[in-house]
């Protein structure tokens, strides 16, 4: 179970004062004016813009909540979809633990190019990423171009969570957040656990593999190879 760290309301999203158990590094990606900036707004500040402007290059938004009885900063990132900016590809999907694959309902193309993105993360970002896709515009359901049964389709063969929002009417967006920060949390719980198991000595060359997480203060990094064999 999750809930919002700071009391509801648009600006009582986190809590300075907290202590922070997690920090999570999550990417949003997809065709430029897909609606990935108004997912972020609407998740970290409960906002919605109709003058959204075209992101330039990179940036972030924080928000914390409560899983399971920890403190987790969720770091969103939001990159411009447009092709000139894609150069900062390499540093952007680094030590991201989450990434959001958006498209447009109503521009198949949009979707079109879901592979491509797909390609892309696994290419740079770390082979344990949790993966979710979305279809966002759900209030232009009369314009709709990409069947909710095609996305659905694509997400189960390659293992994708899904899910369609819309930023605008605020539908799904948490929830969206929500599945992936909780899966990072129990994928990340079920390590530390094992790295428990079998490095109860304390030796801090334990701790020494690739990091799956952007460090925060009282957080393990747990040993690469230990994580979830395939089913």
């Amino acid at each position: 179970m999750a809930s919002v760290g700071g009391g509801g309301g648009g600006g009582g999203y986190g809590d300075a004062s907290q202590k922070i158990d997690y920090v999570f590094k999550v990417v949003l990606i997809g065709d430029s004016a897909v609606g990935k900036s108004q997912i972020l707004a609407r998740f970290a500040r409960n906002e919605f813009s109709l003058d959204s402007k075209a992101t330039i290059g990179v940036e972030f938004q924080t928000r914390t909540l409560v899983i399971q009885h920890k403190s987790v900063k969720a770091q969103i990132w939001d990159t411009a979809g447009q092709e000139r900016y894609r150069a900062v590809t390499s540093a952007y999907y680094r030590g991201a633990v989450g990434a959001m694959l958006v498209y447009d309902i109503t521009k198949r193309q949009t979707f079109d190019h879901i592979p491509r993105w797909l390609e892309e993360l696994r290419n740079h970002a770390d082979k344990n990423i949790v993966i979710i896709l979305i279809g966002n515009k759900t209030d232009l359901e009369n314009l709709r171009a990409v069947p909710t049964e095609d996305a659905k389709e694509f997400a189960q063969k390659e293992g994708l969570f899904f899910l369609e929002t819309s930023a605008l009417e605020s539908t799904n967006v948490e929830n969206a957040f929500l599945t992936v920060l909780t899966e990072i949390f129990n994928i990340v719980n079920k390590k530390n656990l094992a790295a428990v198991d079998n490095h109860g000595n304390g030796n801090p060359a334990s701790l020494s593999g690739k990091k799956i997480l952007v460090p925060g203060p009282a957080q393990v990094i747990p040993e690469k190879k230990m994580c979830c064999k395939s089913s």
